[in-house]
């Protein structure tokens, strides 16, 4: 579905619902800010999971989260999907509501926590046997509401193959096969749904170049400033997030700190 000799798609009516797939380190954030600082149309997205983690268990990277956590960020993405996809204009989503499920479900086959440590992840497995059961049941229902509202709310996908390396930050599984496996079932789902979907790769310019012509959108601003603004603006957002990361996890190990210290006597 990515030949270069595809007609441009129609573009509904009430605008066109375009949802930017890949998996972790595919260039997803960059690619819709530039596409949507390019052609003006709005860009929707979930908080990420570092963002999130900060408020909902503080001092926690996602590879130390336990089943329950993980589904509760998985949860809180998909409650941030919803709510910022729900007007009636046009959009480009960074990810889609397939996504947190997609991860959840790679988790289940490689290990819930693919980036942990070989002891971390076998104390995770052996503890988490009771609730396996449930927890495959549980992600069977979240990829039918998933896939049934992708189903229904986009109008095609464009899907951003692996092509950078992934940043080891703690916030991203630094698992390679992991990463491999979320990407092929990305696409899997894509083809099972019957969304149309291309691939599209190559640097920022060629990406956005390409969806422009496959979608025939106009441009409000010279590609060269969008893509300059748009690499600025996600450079300073991640400053942002890690300087929030470094106060948290210093006030973490501050608590811990003198959670230890006994109390003086009287």
């Amino acid at each position: 579905m990515g030949n270069t000799s595809t007609p441009a798609a129609e573009v509904p009516q009430r605008g066109l619902h375009l949802a930017i797939s890949g998996t972790y380190s595919s260039g997803k954030s960059t690619t819709t800010e530039t596409l949507s600082m390019a052609t003006g149309i709005p860009r929707t997205h979930a908080l990420t999971s570092r963002e999130i983690l900060l408020d909902l268990v503080p001092g926690k990277q996602v590879q130390e989260l336990s089943a329950m956590e993980l589904t509760m960020l998985g949860l809180r993405r998909l409650e941030e999907r919803i709510h910022n996809e729900a007007g009636e204009g046009a959009f480009i989503s960074d990810g889609s509501v397939i996504h947190e499920w997609i991860y959840g479900e790679a988790r289940m086959r490689v290990g819930i926590n693919p980036g942990a440590n070989l002891l971390l992840r076998t104390v995770k497995n052996v503890a988490g046997l009771p609730v396996k059961r449930f927890y495959r049941q549980y992600m069977d229902a979240y990829g039918a509401v998933a896939k049934a509202r992708a189903k229904r709310i986009y109008d095609a996908y464009v899907h951003l193959p692996v092509e950078f390396e992934m940043k080891a930050d703690g916030h991203r599984p630094v698992s390679e096969p992991f990463r491999e496996m979320s990407d092929a079932l990305l696409i899997e789902t894509l083809e099972e749904l019957e969304i149309p979907y291309h691939v599209v790769g190559g640097s920022v310019r060629e990406r956005v170049e390409r969806i422009v012509e496959l979608f025939d959108l106009p441009l409000v601003m010279p590609l060269d400033e969008a893509i300059e603004r748009a690499g600025t603006k996600v450079v300073e957002a991640t400053r942002v997030l890690e300087q929030d990361a470094r106060f948290h996890e210093a006030q973490r190990v501050k608590s811990t700190r003198c959670a230890s210290v006994p109390p003086t006597a009287p």
